[in-house]
């Protein structure tokens, strides 16, 4: 019998620290939420990310705009 209830870890959420030039999970899941627009980011596609803030963003402009905003 399948749990209906039983989450599925793929959609859940993943932790992340942020570092220079790479980033390791802390806690497994398929995406991230964009600092600035608030849309999932598949950590596969995760490129742009602020070290200082450990904020993920999806686009350059996206990254630029959280940059502004934080100045």
């Amino acid at each position: 019998m399948i749990e209906k209830n039983k989450k599925n870890k793929n959609s859940e959420q993943a932790k992340i620290k942020y570092s220079d030039g790479e980033f390791d999970v802390l806690k497994d899941g398929q995406y991230v939420i964009c600092a600035v627009t608030g849309n999932k980011i598949s950590i596969s596609d995760l490129k742009y990310w602020s070290v200082e803030r450990q904020e993920p963003y999806e686009s350059a402009e996206a990254a630029l705009a959280g940059y502004k905003k934080n100045t």
